[in-house]
């Protein structure tokens, strides 16, 4: 597997393509949020890396938004409940990431509030439709932030390109 890396994307998002970048380090090098250190000293040592300040705010005003989110995020529907998309949520997500993410939870390697908390933080990033490698990288920070590791379906779906993946 090769680690995941946010590329040249997001330009017309709310947020930069460089705060995906700085959200896939914290993924790499703190297990849980809770390694992480303070907002204060995080920011020093994300700054010694060599990140800018405006991409790490970005970043942690993120994150921000994820742990509220994970706090909202209960409940669980009944199995045979459908998800439907507002205008606004179809617009920002594109076909590509909705197909994604229905894939994920038909899959059930992700639940229902695992899904509104994916939904939430890519709604956060503005219009779209939002690049499928940043909401992976969005899937990968839900599981993070509620201390789960991916099964090695999601993983293969988050880090294997598609065109490196072998057939059996």
């Amino acid at each position: 597997m090769t680690p995941l890396a946010a590329g040249p994307r997001c330009r017309s998002l709310g947020y930069s393509e460089f705060m995906f970048d700085v959200l896939v380090y914290l993924y790499e090098n703190y297990w849980r949020p809770d390694a992480c250190p303070d907002h204060q000293q995080l920011s020093r040592k994300l700054s010694a890396v060599g990140f800018e300040s405006d991409e790490i705010q970005e970043a942690l005003r993120w994150l921000d938004g994820l742990a509220q989110t994970a706090e909202s995020c209960t409940g669980s529907p009944v199995s045979s409940s459908i998800r439907i998309y507002s205008d606004a949520e179809c617009e920002t997500l594109g076909e590509e990431s909705i197909g994604f993410i229905v894939f994920l939870e038909s899959a059930g390697v992700m639940t229902a509030p695992m899904r509104e908390m994916v939904i939430d933080r890519a709604m956060a990033c503005g219009a779209g439709p939002i690049d499928l490698d940043d909401l992976k990288i969005i899937v990968l920070m839900v599981f993070w932030s509620l201390g789960e590791e991916p099964d090695a379906l999601v993983l293969d779906e988050l880090f294997v390109a598609p065109e490196d993946r072998l057939i059996h």
